[in-house]
């Protein structure tokens, strides 16, 4: 039997009975749907969009996915199975234009788009979303925290004339608060829950049997674990010593590790001693021995092997210089580097034999690692073996010099081969786990165990879908694969238990009826609209949402100086505590300062977040030399806010002074131009070693110009007025010590 339904084309949806007692339910209230991977839950979202734009004709119904490939998989489903033209299926991500969204939004029946592109039409007032009667959030476990779906789903529900929520995921987590969180974030009515259990879908289940297979360590392994472990050992030792750790456990994990660091944090704000920063130091140091272990363990010599690497290569850290200077540490990277090439962990071992032994001629295989090295290293050993071709599938490139990502184009490239049979063996981190159209995937091997209940269930969701599957879990033995093995087991347990709960409470109670929650204004501050100009790379933030919750459009265009313009003379640079250390330590803040004065004749410094003094093992003193530059030296305001939503306020306030009392209008003023010779001179000086712009100027005034403070010596430095010996020699040193790679 079929769905019959004058949207959807005859013959083309199977009828079945779980799908439709969903639907009824879902077109009631605002819905939760979790149900197992390969159920179906995008054919509910198009079934409920076709009741949606039947019952409202002049609606536009909303696609929302975490990605890319994802948002086209969708928009593929809803051509195939609506009675609609193609041109009125549409889809939105980074690769369309703004101006080509806002035009396609008007003609368009149902949109298909990821999340961050339709928050950042919203906050520019592209388009509206009062004519959408359906919004699907597929994956919709990411509604916590600053995802855009929290946000799209508020303004939505101010907005819509006829609002109506579907929610899809496969695994909400086992976590109550952070399920409570989904629910309240989208407004959810009513939740849906269907396990592999039920007799309703239990017909649709092809079975996946899932083994367990561990492999013992070489002694050679052992001989670097016990050397990274000593290296840790002391650390920790010390970190008790200095009552910031109860343990020298050294299997204590990275988020235990994580919790301490955040203890010292919190002891920072209060009272910054030599100590605190001393300790801080060692948790970054335990952090990367306990990053090296995992490596090792899971993953084997040679992914290991390219971490120490990019430590030797890029030493940004008090503690990893430490580290390159601990002879425990040293050892383990020696004897990592001498085996490297010659010897594999036993699981890449086991892999092989297992792909031999499976007839890939009419089977597909998908294997899940951790890391893109591992990834690479899996490609390169399976494509060795006959009647193999592997493929590499990872997400975009990140910030790191030697990572090789794939963009989204390629990604879908590789996933056509792969459907096709071109390969037939996808190598994939956690980019593959959620919601990819993937059919008749045989067998799933999970590299590693992982302790997230929510993304072992995505990887395993890869099989059992046209026919039975196999489920392949590698553990090696007495590592933190067993760790993490039985975390994922017991929150998988945790997670059934939370759902079975639930699905009990909403049986037994009616649905809570939700008001929409209006949008929080200050109609009463702002008399009329106010329009800003924001950095687009300051989109990302949940400043920008809190402005249009205030009242005020942003405007994105790509700044070359500052954040935020409020005026023909106000401009906001917005830095978070993070940010304005490392832009002293690189050079940038006074750069950014100068162009900011030379460019507003009212401009503004906005530093948002903790306290200066617990973020970074920076000197006090630097720190304060740096405010006072700004404050006296260049007389720019400086503002401190707690928090995103404190930011936007004092941009809101600014703002209404300028355009409504003082009727000054947003003017881009600041393109970025070469600074004056004279700028240039002070900050290259300000470049050395405890160096502030007062000190520059003494410096060019003294010796007339750069290139003779260069070459004065120690003596001669020391007769400036605020140089002392130390300083002094401090110059010297940077000055004359060879430059090292």
């Amino acid at each position: 039997m079929f769905v019959s339904h004058p949207l959807i084309k005859e013959g083309t949806i199977e009828a079945r009975l779980y799908q439709q007692v969903i639907l009824a339910s879902a077109t009631r209230a605002n819905t939760l749907v979790v149900a197992p991977t390969a159920l179906g839950k995008t054919v509910i979202a198009v079934i409920l969009a076709a009741h949606r734009l039947s019952q409202h004709p002049e609606s536009k119904v909303l696609m929302l996915a975490p990605t890319k490939p994802l948002v086209s998989q969708h928009a593929a489903s809803f051509k195939r199975f609506l009675v609609l033209p193609e041109d009125e299926v549409v889809t939105f991500t980074g690769s369309t234009s703004p101006e080509k969204r806002q035009s396609l939004w008007e003609s368009a029946r149902v949109v298909c788009a990821t999340p961050q592109v339709v928050q950042n039409d919203l906050i520019s007032s592209r388009y509206s979303l009062n004519e959408v009667s359906l919004i699907v959030f597929d994956e919709a476990h990411r509604s916590v925290g600053d995802y855009p779906y929290a946000f799209i789903a508020q303004r939505y529900m101010s907005q819509a004339k006829h609002p109506r929520i579907l929610a899809l995921t496969a695994s909400p987590g086992g976590d109550e608060e952070k399920i409570a969180e989904v629910v309240e974030n989208l407004y959810i009515e009513n939740i849906e829950v269907r396990t592999e259990s039920d007799e309703d879908v239990r017909p649709y289940i092809k079975g996946i049997k899932i083994e367990w297979v561990r492999v013992p360590l070489p002694p050679e392994f052992a001989e670097i674990k016990a050397s990274l472990e000593k290296a840790l050992k002391k650390r920790l030792t010390e970190l008790k010593r200095l009552g910031v750790a109860t343990s020298v456990d050294v299997n204590m994990s990275k988020r235990e590790l994580l919790d301490i660091r955040a203890r010292i944090q919190r002891s920072l704000a209060s009272e910054a001693t030599p100590e605190h920063f001393s300790a801080l130091s060692l948790v970054a140091g335990c952090i990367n021995l306990a990053h090296a272990l995992e490596l090792l363990e899971t993953q084997g010599l040679e992914t290991l092997n390219r971490y120490f690497l990019r430590m030797q290569r890029e030493v940004r850290s008090k503690a990893t210089k430490e580290l390159l200077h601990d002879l425990d540490f040293l050892r383990a990277v020696r004897k990592c580097a001498n085996l490297a090439e010659e010897m594999h962990h036993p699981k890449l071992e086991k892999l092989l034999e297992i792909i031999k032994e499976e007839d890939l001629s009419q089977k597909r295989a998908i294997i899940f690692t951790q890391y893109r090295d591992t990834v690479r290293k899996l490609v390169d050993e399976l494509n060795r073996l006959e009647g193999v071709s592997a493929a590499r599938f990872v997400g975009q490139a990140s910030r790191s010099k030697d990572d090789e990502g794939l963009t989204q184009r390629k990604q879908l490239e590789v996933l056509e081969k792969f459907r096709r049979g071109e390969h037939n063996i996808l190598v994939a981190t956690s980019v593959a786990e959620e919601g990819l159209d993937i059919p008749k995937v045989d067998l799933v091997v999970f590299y590693e165990p992982i302790p997230s209940e929510i993304r072992a269930i995505q990887r395993r969701g890869r099989t059992g879908r046209g026919r039975a599957g196999r489920v392949i879990v590698l553990i090696a033995e007495k590592t933190r694969d067993e760790a993490f093995y039985w975390s994922s087991r017991r929150r998988e347990k945790r997670m059934r238990e939370v759902l079975a709960n639930l699905k009990r409470r909403f049986a037994e109670e009616a649905p809570v009826q939700v008001a929409p929650r209006k949008s929080a204004t200050l109609d009463d501050f702002f008399k009329s609209s106010i329009t800003i100009v924001v950095d687009t790379r300051e989109l990302s933030s949940s400043v920008v949402r809190e402005l249009l919750s205030l009242g005020i459009i942003s405007k994105p265009k790509r700044l070359e100086v500052g954040d935020y313009i409020l005026s023909s003379r106000v401009c906001v640079e917005r830095k978070t505590t993070e940010d304005f250390l490392q832009s002293i330590i690189d050079g940038r803040l006074f750069e950014q300062a100068v162009m900011l004065k030379r460019s507003y004749a009212k401009p503004v410094m906005l530093i948002e977040g903790d306290s200066l003094y617990t973020r970074r093992n920076i000197s006090p003193q630097a720190i304060r030399g740096a405010l006072a530059a700004i404050a006296i030296d260049l007389g720019i305001p400086i503002f401190f806010t707690a928090n995103e939503a404190e930011s936007a306020a004092l941009i809101a306030a600014i703002a209404k002074r300028e355009q409504q009392e003082g009727e000054r209008y947003v003017e881009i003023r600041g393109e970025k131009r070469a600074a004056t010779l004279k700028e240039q001179q002070e900050f290259i000086v300000v470049g050395l070693p405890n160096i502030n712009t007062t000190l520059a100027k003494r410096l060019l005034k003294e010796f007339g110009s750069v290139e003779k403070i260069f070459t004065a010596s120690k003596e001669e430095l020391e007769r400036v007025h605020g140089i002392g010996e130390k300083i002094a020699e401090e110059i010297r040193r940077v000055i004359t010590s060879p430059y090292e790679e």
